[in-house]
């Protein structure tokens, strides 16, 4: 035998392995989510836009404020809740983060079900065929509570890829992405509220 053949007849798994380049991944998040900011950022354009000509805007009673304060804490704490576990699950305290995850969930369903409340209350005085207002107005709601449904379906996935995909640690990266998106979505509830809550009521 050669040592020409003897080499192609060298068992593939004697090789040494390619690395994982695990950072592409949160690279994608990134351009992801700023293709996400984009589109927020149009939808606040289009509700500048449409009031900019109205002396009253909006043409409507301004929303009401009761239930989206307590949802705009919820979120704020679900994102202090999931930084705290992603701090964990570089500690390899991997219990404790996935805890944070599953806190973080509750705390989403607890945010989604309050938007329900929300819908049926502004939806008495107020719907999307009413005019220009309501449109954009539940247009820009309904857009973040599919962002919110899409994170925790994030969430989720990272909180049973453990037990799906036995490994010696937690999956970092997986875990630091779904952060990222969640955070994201809980910043543009920040401006949700200011804009579309707060200040028609000043």
């Amino acid at each position: 035998m050669t040592a020409a053949s003897a080499r192609v007849l060298t068992p593939i798994e004697h090789r040494e392995p390619l690395p994982l380049d695990n950072r592409r991944g949160s690279v994608a998040m990134m351009l992801f989510i700023a293709t996400e900011a984009s589109l927020f950022i149009l939808m606040f354009a289009s509700y500048w836009y449409m009031g900019n000509g109205n002396v009253v805007w909006p043409q409507d009673a301004p929303p009401k404020l009761h239930y989206v304060l307590p949802m705009l804490g919820i979120l704020i704490l679900s994102s202090i809740v999931l930084h705290w576990g992603e701090n964990q699950n570089k500690k390899r305290s991997y219990s404790a983060a996935l805890a944070a995850l599953a806190g973080t969930i509750a705390l989403g369903l607890l945010f989604l079900g309050l938007s329900v409340l929300d819908y049926k209350e502004h939806l008495q005085t107020l719907s999307p065929r009413t005019d220009a207002y309501g449109s954009i107005f539940y247009t820009i709601i309904t857009l973040h509570a599919a962002h919110v449904m899409f994170g925790l379906c994030m969430l989720l996935y990272v909180l049973i890829l453990p037990g799906e995909d036995p490994r010696d640690r937690s999956p970092h990266f997986a875990y630091h992405n779904a952060a990222m998106y969640w955070h994201f979505v809980d910043v543009v509830w920040v401006f949700v509220v200011a804009i579309l809550y707060v200040i028609p009521n000043l």
